[in-house]
C-alpha cells in the first residue's frame, strides 16, 4: 500500500473515520464491527483508520472497568485487532491498566496499532466529572505528553474532553494540547464519545474550530453513533482544515465508514454550518427533527441491546401517549407495539376515540380494557377507610395506579416492555402518580417538555396526519375527574415550560428567573415544587437524554433539602 503521492512528490496520508455503534461489554461484536471496517478502509486503500473513544468496550462502561475479567477482555480485544493491521494503522480507544502503584488503576485510552504490534499508548488528561460524567472514578489522568509517529506524520492524538479547554474561564489547569505544541505535530485526531443533546452539535463544531484557530493545524474528529440506556451519541463526525473550514461532516444518528487524504482536507472546499444557535431561551421547534431521530435511535437500541422485542404503551387519547405510540411504530415496526386503552366513568368518548383511530392509522394492535368496575371494587373496599372524606387525589392516584397495574401484567404475561409516555413538564413539578403513570422500563418523552412534545407531534405529521387533528388541538387532561384540565393544577405549558428551562438546564436562581421578566408569584410557585418532587424522580425509569440536563444520573440534587 502507497501514501497518495502527488507530482511534487508529496506524501498525503489517507485516513478513515469508523463512526460506529457499539454495544457496552459485548466484545466479540465490537470486535467484529471494527475489523469490518478495518478491511473497508484497507479496501479504499487508507494509511489510517480512526474509531471512537472505548470503543474496544463501549462507552461509558461505568463500574463494569472494575471487573478484572472485564479489562482481560479489553487487552484480548486490543490484540484481536492488532492481528489485522498488517500494513495499515488503527486507532482505538480502550481501557488500559496504570502500571504505577499511585493513583487509579486505569487510563482512558488511544491504541495505535500498526503490523500488528501496538506502536503507541496515549492517555486522555482531561476527565470530565459534570453532569452524565464520572471518569475520575475510574481513570487516572495523564501526567506526560507526547506526539504519536506514524509514517511521515506527528500527529498530537487526544481523546474527547481533552480538546474542549479552550473557552475561557477554563474548566481544567492543563490543556494537553498546549503541551503537544512544542513537539510540531502536523495534525490533531480527536477520538470521542460525545453524547447528543439538542444545544450541543453547534457548540462542538465551534469548540473544535477554536482548536483549528489556535493550534492552526487541521483537525480529525471522530464521535461514537448509538444509544447506551440513557445516553444517545449522535455520531456526526467532523474533519477540519488548517484554516478553520469545516471539510467532512459524518451523517447523525447512523454509522458511517468514509475516507479522506490530508490533500483533500487541504484543498477541500469548506461546508457551510449554521451561525451559534441561542441556548438561552427554550424554542419548542428547537432541533426538533435531531430530537425526532435521537428517539427513535435510543428506542430502536435500548430494546436491540436488551435483546427486547415488543412494546405496550398506555394510550389515553392524548397527546404524551400518541407521540409515544407513533415513536414506538417508527422504530420498532407497528407489529411490535400493543395499545391499552383503559377509560374510566371520567374519560371522555372523543378520548377514547382517538386513541383508537391513533392505532388505526399506524397500524398496531389495541385493547379497549375499561377500569371503572375495578376502580368501584376498590372504592368499596376503601370505603371504611375513605367514609366521609371529600374526593381528592387518592381517588385521582387509584385509577391511575389501576392502569399501571393491567399495563404491568400485560408486559408480564406477553412478554412486552412498558413505554412510559411522562414528559418533562410533568416530571418536573411532580404532576404524576408514582407506580401508575409513572411506571415503566423507559422513558419516552421524559427529557422533552410539552411544549416539545406538541411539535414533535406536527413533526411526524410533516408529511401526512398520523397524530389525529384532534388530540394535538384538545386542552391537555389527565381526566381523572370530571372536567379536568392540567390548567387547574398547573400555569399554561406556554408560561411553564421556559421558567423550567431556565430553572434545571440554565441553572438560573429564582432572583435571575424573574429578572428575566417572568411573573415573581408564578416562579416562587413553580421551583419550589420541582424541588419537593425529587423523591418521584429518583424512582423514575430511565429516561431517554436529549437536553443538556435530562433528570437522571446527570442531574443529582438533595431529596431531603431546603433550598
Amino acid at each position: 500500500m502507497l501514501f497518495l503521492q502527488l507530482p511534487d512528490g508529496i506524501f498525503w496520508m489517507k485516513i478513515t473515520l469508523a463512526q460506529q455503534n457499539y454495544h457496552i461489554g459485548n466484545f466479540h461484536d465490537n470486535v467484529a464491527k471494527i475489523i469490518d471496517a478495518i478491511e473497508q478502509a484497507r479496501a479504499e486503500e487508507a494509511d489510517l483508520v480512526v474509531f471512537s473513544e472505548q470503543c474496544v468496550c463501549g462507552y461509558p462502561a461505568m463500574d463494569l472497568l472494575e471487573f478484572e475479567d472485564f479489562i482481560d477482555q479489553c487487552e484480548w480485544a486490543i490484540q484481536q485487532i492488532c492481528a489485522h493491521t498488517e500494513d495499515i494503522g488503527v486507532i482505538v480507544g480502550a481501557p488500559s491498566r496504570n502500571p504505577s502503584p499511585q493513583g487509579k488503576r486505569l487510563f482512558n485510552s488511544a491504541y495505535l496499532l500498526y503490523n500488528k504490534q501496538i506502536l503507541d499508548v496515549v492517555h486522555k488528561t482531561l476527565l470530565p466529572t459534570y453532569d452524565v460524567f464520572d471518569e475520575s472514578r475510574y481513570f487516572e489522568p495523564a501526567n506526560s505528553w507526547h506526539v504519536v509517529h506514524f509514517k511521515e506524520k506527528r500527529i498530537a492524538l487526544t481523546i474527547c474532553e481533552d480538546i474542549w479547554n479552550v473557552e475561557d474561564p477554563k474548566l481544567y489547569r492543563i490543556c494537553p494540547l498546549d503541551m503537544l505544541m512544542p513537539q510540531q505535530p502536523d495534525l490533531i485526531i480527536n477520538i470521542s464519545a460525545s453524547p447528543f443533546d439538542y444545544d450541543h452539535e453547534q457548540q462542538r463544531i465551534e469548540i473544535i474550530r477554536k482548536n483549528v484557530q489556535r493550534y492552526h493545524l487541521p483537525l480529525i474528529y471522530c464521535n461514537a453513533v448509538g444509544a447506551q440506556t440513557t445516553l444517545i451519541f449522535d455520531g456526526a463526525s467532523l474533519v477540519f482544515n488548517a484554516n478553520a473550514h469545516l471539510v467532512k461532516h459524518l451523517p447523525s444518528f447512523q454509522e458511517a465508514v468514509e475516507t479522506i487524504s490530508l490533500y483533500e482536507i487541504a484543498q477541500q472546499p469548506p461546508i457551510s454550518t449554521e451561525p451559534p444557535a441561542s441556548t438561552r431561551q427554550l424554542r419548542p421547534s428547537f432541533q426538533i427533527e435531531r430530537i425526532h431521530q435521537a428517539l427513535l435511535l435510543g428506542i430502536r437500541d435500548y430494546f436491540l441491546k436488551m435483546g427486547l422485542r415488543r412494546a405496550v404503551i398506555g394510550s389515553s387519547g392524548g397527546i404524551d401517549s400518541a407521540v409515544t405510540t407513533a415513536l414506538a411504530c417508527e422504530a420498532l415496526g407497528p407489529d411490535r407495539v400493543l395499545s391499552l386503552i383503559m377509560p374510566s366513568a371520567f374519560s371522555s368518548t372523543h378520548s377514547v376515540d382517538d386513541a383508537v383511530e391513533l392505532s388505526r392509522r399506524l397500524g398496531n394492535a389495541y385493547h379497549i380494557l375499561p377500569i371503572h368496575n375495578i376502580y368501584q371494587s376498590f372504592l368499596d373496599i376503601l370505603h371504611p377507610l375513605f367514609q366521609g372524606l371529600p374526593f381528592n387525589v387518592a381517588e385521582e392516584n387509584i385509577q391511575s395506579r389501576i392502569r399501571g397495574t393491567l399495563l404491568m401484567a400485560a408486559a408480564n404475561k406477553l412478554d412486552y416492555v412498558l413505554l412510559n409516555t411522562s414528559n418533562k413538564s410533568e416530571l418536573a413539578v411532580g404532576y404524576g402518580t408514582l407506580y401508575g403513570d409513572m411506571a415503566g422500563g423507559l422513558s419516552v418523552l421524559g427529557d422533552v417538555y410539552k411544549l416539545q412534545v406538541y411539535a414533535l407531534a406536527r413533526y411526524i405529521n410533516r408529511n401526512q396526519e398520523i397524530i389525529p387533528s384532534s388530540i394535538l388541538e384538545k386542552a391537555p387532561s389527565a381526566e381523572l375527574r370530571p372536567g379536568q384540565r392540567d390548567t387547574d393544577s398547573l400555569p399554561p405549558y406556554e408560561q411553564l415550560d421556559p421558567i423550567l428551562y431556565q430553572y434545571i438546564e440554565q441553572h438560573q436562581t429564582i432572583p435571575q428567573i424573574i429578572k428575566m421578566g417572568f411573573d415573581e408569584n408564578l416562579v416562587k410557585r413553580i421551583i419550589p415544587l420541582v424541588n419537593r418532587n425529587e423523591y418521584k424522580r429518583h424512582q423514575f425509569c430511565p429516561i431517554l437524554r436529549v437536553s443538556s440536563k435530562a433528570f437522571g444520573t446527570g442531574r443529582r440534587i438533595p431529596i431531603v433539602g431546603k433550598y
